[in-house]
């Protein structure tokens, strides 16, 4: 089985991760436990979302766009059995803020924007120094690192139930959640 075949065959992973995550941000008013970094943080599906369904030449995409609120034509597409294939949400966690838009087939990132740094903040002119910038750079790069690793563990903690024993009631936990929200 050649790459493309493998991630055809494997990409619903990222539309259950998705789904899961979603389900899990309004579990508890957005907040996540990660076991792994032993804290909460703050995950909220924003206002644009791409399902899809059917295979093949049936194989459609829906976009469900608005506020907060208005996801509601999304859950209702999960209800319908349509997947979540990309979602735009925002990720808090420590004093750092991201929003990205994450695409379920390969985990690909867009539209990422990170957090506000003390450099980026400095009177918002670019300065000629080059440590400054070097220490700029640096310091986006971290933050990026922090929201990959941060989305990285969250995916981890679905693997690890998604594999495990408590996938049936998790899994039952979802399906009344999209049923009452639809």
């Amino acid at each position: 089985m050649d790459l493309v075949d493998l991630i055809e065959e494997k990409h619903f992973l990222g539309q259950e991760f998705l789904a899961w995550l979603w389900y899990k941000s309004e579990e508890r008013g957005g907040a996540v436990l990660v076991p792994e970094i032993g804290q909460d943080i703050l995950v909220v599906f924003e206002k644009h979302m791409l399902l899809e369904y059917g295979e093949g030449e049936a194989h459609e995409k829906l976009v469900c766009r608005g506020l907060l609120t208005e996801l509601r034509e999304a859950r209702a597409g999960l209800a319908l059995g349509k997947k979540p294939e990309q979602a735009r949400i925002r990720i808090e966690r420590d004093d750092h803020e991201w929003s990205l838009t994450l695409k379920a087939r390969l985990f690909e990132f867009q539209n990422v924007r990170l957090p506000k740094t003390e450099a980026g903040e400095a009177g918002g002119k670019e300065s000629d120094d080059p440590l400054a910038l070097e220490a700029r750079l640096l310091d986006q790069i971290g933050l990026y690192e922090l929201a990959v690793r941060t989305v990285d563990q969250l995916f981890r903690m679905f693997l690890e139930i998604r594999c495990g024993d408590q996938w049936p009631e998790e899994l039952g936990r979802v399906q009344r959640w999209v049923r009452k929200g639809s």
